[in-house]
């Protein structure tokens, strides 16, 4: 193994390992923090994808730390620490405690954070986070339902979140090359801060940023960070040349969508889906918490309608609905009562022949896939920037498009499926 990653969520882990494989790596995604070094896949690329984005911020550090030594002892020569192109977090973090904890463990004087992930639209400037022409604060991410995005300076949002100095390392910098930029980065720590924001507006500025940090030992950002990577390996001479990827071939059956994400983009893509006549269901959260829903409810909706066209069930709401459900049950009680029953019309949508499911949300697709049980992904065709369809790779017969609620076309839903026909 060459790179090890760790991610935050699931969706972020097949977003990273579809930069990697992009770039000629053979990588491989698992689910969950590795049992032990043995535990992990022979491949240039192996990435761990949790779900610790708003987990405790102890328990992010631990679910890290012990995927860390994992990777290490698999032989891994640098970790990547990946989170989401929108930098999701709290002022308890957990960006700055895990990346503090694995600077410690891999003794890193210094790292990097870098969110953006031009593809998608997320740029860095000045410190300063873009989703487009948008400040992170004044975009939708300013209502996430668990991570509220209200400042966009990430030197000021890291800073309060570790007790490592936080500096800048500016476009004018990053522009001049991978020297100047590793010198920029040398002399914050020698300064005193140890992690450094640095700009991107540029794929090209990704590639800087990747080559300034070859040989050390960690790294911290978005997707976009590891695209650079791959050429350093392959510069030293330890990257052999991707075999060509074998056809994807995803099992034949019924298709399904659940969608828990309440971002703007998975709203149109829900009410794209709702106008082509795909059959929805919608989720009602009071109902589900005083007891008059259930995955049963759901199911026994859903399985005479599956043929043809794909089913859709959905939690996702506009902002005030989802903010009027947190205040009347808990931020975090009414956010996992609606993960545990998607989970649990996953798994009975399996039992049913479902066999190529999407499902939106980060937070979502952890539920799902923890509820199939499925532990290994194999990653397969890009549907859009930072989504691709992946093949659970242990034994399930099942084929899925894990997408980041900020991510994909308004077409998505539909047109992930039919690239499967």
């Amino acid at each position: 193994m060459l790179l090890g990653v760790i991610a935050d969520d699931l969706t972020g882990a097949t977003d990273v390992a579809l930069m990697l494989a992009r770039e000629g790596m053979r990588v491989v995604q698992t689910v969950g923090t590795p049992a032990s070094a043995a535990a992990l896949p022979d491949a240039d690329a192996v990435v761990v994808s949790l779900k610790s984005r708003t987990n405790p911020p102890d328990e992010a550090v631990a679910w890290s730390l012990a995927s860390c030594e994992a990777l290490l002892g698999a032989g891994a020569r640098q970790i990547l620490f990946k989170y989401c192109s929108t930098f999701d977090s709290t002022d308890r973090g957990n960006i700055g405690p895990v990346a503090e904890a694995l600077m410690a463990r891999l003794g890193a004087a210094y790292t990097i954070a870098c969110p953006a992930f031009p593809a998608n639209g997320r740029s860095v400037y000045q410190g300063h986070l873009f989703v487009g022409s948008a400040l992170l604060s004044d975009s939708p991410m300013k209502d996430h339902p668990l991570t509220p995005m209200r400042d966009a300076n990430l030197v000021r949002v890291l800073g309060r979140q570790t007790r490592l100095p936080v500096g800048l390392v500016p476009y004018q910098t990053v522009a001049k090359g991978a020297a100047a930029t590793r010198a920029a980065f040398e002399a914050l720590a020698k300064d005193g801060a140890a992690i450094g924001v640095a700009d991107a507006v540029t794929d090209a500025d990704l590639r800087t940023l990747g080559e300034a940090f070859d040989g050390a030992p960690l790294l911290t950002g978005g997707s976009g960070i590891a695209l650079g990577l791959p050429e350093n390996f392959r510069r030293a001479g330890l990257l052999r040349p991707a075999a060509a990827a074998a056809p994807f071939a995803a099992p034949r059956g019924l298709s399904a969508v659940l969608a828990g994400s309440c971002s703007a983009a998975t709203r149109g893509q829900v009410r794209d889906a709702e106008e082509r006549g795909v059959p929805a269901f919608a989720i009602d959260p009071v109902a589900l918490a005083e007891g008059r829903l259930s995955a049963a409810d759901v199911l026994a909706w859903a399985k005479p309608r599956l043929g043809a066209t794909p089913v859709l069930v959905y939690s996702t709401a506009e902002p005030e609905a989802v903010r009027a459900i947190q205040e009347r049950f808990g931020r975090e009680a009414s956010g996992a009562m609606v993960e545990r029953l998607l989970g649990e019309v996953a798994r009975g949508l399996v039992e049913a022949g479902v066999s190529r499911l999407v499902v939106a949300g980060g937070e979502t697709s952890g539920a799902v896939v923890g509820a199939l049980g499925v532990t290994m992904l194999e990653i397969g065709p890009e549907i859009d920037p930072g989504v691709p369809w992946t093949l659970a790779a242990d034994g399930h017969r099942i084929a899925l498009a894990l997408k980041s609620g900020n991510f994909g076309g308004r077409d998505f839903f539909t047109r992930s499926l039919s690239m499967l026909d």
